[in-house]
């Protein structure tokens, strides 16, 4: 099922918004008895927070371009169309 936009932002899917790098930097977890180093998370939430940041980027970035080049393709639709001689009103 292909997911819908409306105004840039999904809807009707039933799914969380969009992380921010900032949430993943900055998330807590509470201690446990037999945990992880807080060094390692901390390194690795900077690195998906990077990583994150760089794919909402290279989203933006397509997004723009699929619109300037729906824009481009109507502008050529709209001139091709004025361009073109009216069909052919013959039988054949």
């Amino acid at each position: 099922m292909a997911q819908v936009y409306r105004g840039g932002q999904p809807y009707g899917t039933g799914h969380p918004t969009r992380m921010t790098p900032h949430e993943v930097r900055t998330r807590t977890f509470a201690p446990r008895r037999h945990g992880v180093d807080p060094d390692e998370v901390r390194e690795f939430q900077a690195t998906v927070a990077d990583e994150l940041a760089d794919l909402h980027r290279q989203f933006r970035t397509l997004a723009q371009e699929n619109d300037r080049l729906k824009r481009a393709l109507r502008d050529w639709q709209s001139m091709h169309a004025r361009h073109c001689r009216p069909p052919n009103q013959g039988r054949w």
